[in-house]
């Protein structure tokens, strides 16, 4: 007697299955994961934009009232995070410059030519609150200010001004670490917690781009260092593409894992006919289970026997 397959299960008869809801719950919540982590890189995509904007507004709002550059103790305490409206804000302090401690910044193009940044420590004295922003901190602070660009290291350009200095410049944030491997004297970025392993602690958490300084520095055209404009938040005009793509693709993740839940259930529908012994015939996609060790002997005992495997085989006499 031929065997009778069972009725074939339906779609969602398989996903009420105990099994097929857990795995439901468990893909639902990496979906959830998904979107969350799409979320906020798109909220990083923004971010430079919002700092942008609300940088833009800050100035506009200082143009119309026309007020001086602040004290920049008043917008940045020493050994504190750098705020990242507050890039481009002008400032006011008063120090002397340690010239032993400048360095070069190699690889800063202006206008096309690469050349270098001098970075040079000013050792403050005065920056708007009277001493009070470092009162709780081991002694004055120290804040990296670059006085312009030179297109090579050329001494009569690397001048320091000497004895008390009123520096009016642009804050600017912090950089990451360089990967280093320069001759002395030099460095490939601008962070303070770098600088700080050379010049010593307490520091600012940003540096500062000069505007103009009383006593003057050399001037440009006479050799000095030129100066740079007004700094700005890089990639802060729009969305930022990268952001925007990775969130795009946190999102592709989460309904990849969805429908990874569905094409999960129907294959699981596709594979579910029985044989009559119980035996699966197959997932859908694959081949059907091998037949048992012991129906396949029986089969081979009776070819060796004459029986056909339905009954015996009977001899006809000519």
């Amino acid at each position: 007697m031929s065997d009778q397959a069972s009725p074939r299960p339906g779609f969602w008869a398989v996903a009420r299955s105990p099994r097929m809801i857990g795995f439901l719950l468990l893909f639902l919540l990496a979906a959830g994961v998904c979107g969350r982590l799409g979320m906020w890189q798109l909220d990083r995509a923004y971010e430079r934009a919002e700092l942008a904007q609300q940088h833009a507004l800050a100035e506009a709002e200082a143009e119309a009232e026309a007020q001086g550059p602040d004290g920049l103790g008043e917008l940045l305490r020493p050994q504190s995070t750098f705020p990242g409206e507050l890039v481009g804000r002008k400032v006011w302090v008063e120090g002397e410059y340690e010239a032993e401690g400048q360095l070069l910044v190699a690889g800063r193009a202006l206008d096309g030519e690469t050349g270098f940044l001098v970075l040079t420590p000013l050792r403050v004295s005065d920056d708007g609150t009277g001493g009070e922003s470092w009162a709780d901190l081991s002694g004055p602070p120290v804040v990296p200010v670059v006085r312009g660009w030179v297109p090579t290291a050329d001494a009569a350009a690397l001048e320091v001004p000497s004895g008390q200095v009123r520096v009016t410049a642009y804050l600017q944030a912090s950089e990451a670490d360089g990967t280093g491997g320069l001759p002395e004297g030099q460095t490939d970025s601008i962070s303070s917690a770098a600088l700080a392993n050379v010049w010593g602690n307490p520091i600012y958490g940003g540096y500062l781009v000069l505007i103009d300084s009383d006593p003057a520095q050399l001037a440009a055209d006479e050799g000095g260092p030129q100066v740079l404009p007004r700094p700005t938040i890089e990639g802060g005009t729009g969305v930022n593409v990268q952001n925007a793509f990775y969130a795009l693709q946190w999102w592709i993740f989460g309904a990849f894992a969805v429908l990874l839940w569905v094409r999960l259930v129907r294959d699981e529908a596709a594979g579910g006919r029985k044989r009559g012994d119980g035996v699966s015939s197959g997932i859908a996609g694959l081949p059907d289970l091998p037949v048992a060790p012991r129906e396949a002997a029986g089969e081979a005992a009776g070819e060796a026997s004459g029986e056909a495997p339905d009954g015996p085989v009977r001899n006809q006499r000519a």
